[in-house]
């Protein structure tokens, strides 16, 4: 089925932990990290927004 293959493709297309952490950096968050659960198959990550002025 088509929801299958979305899926695949979404897999496949989301960035991995450092790119997503890169992008989280390029979007202005600071301290940025990432923790890997269920074997990497989940990876949790976190960032500070800086505070507007």
């Amino acid at each position: 089925p088509d929801a299958y293959v979305y899926l695949a493709e979404s897999i496949r297309d989301w960035p991995d932990q450092p790119a997503l952490a890169s992008l989280l950096q390029d979007a202005g968050w600071s301290k940025v990290a990432w923790r890997n659960l269920t074997g990497g198959i989940v990876a949790l990550h976190r960032g500070f927004k800086p505070q507007e002025r």
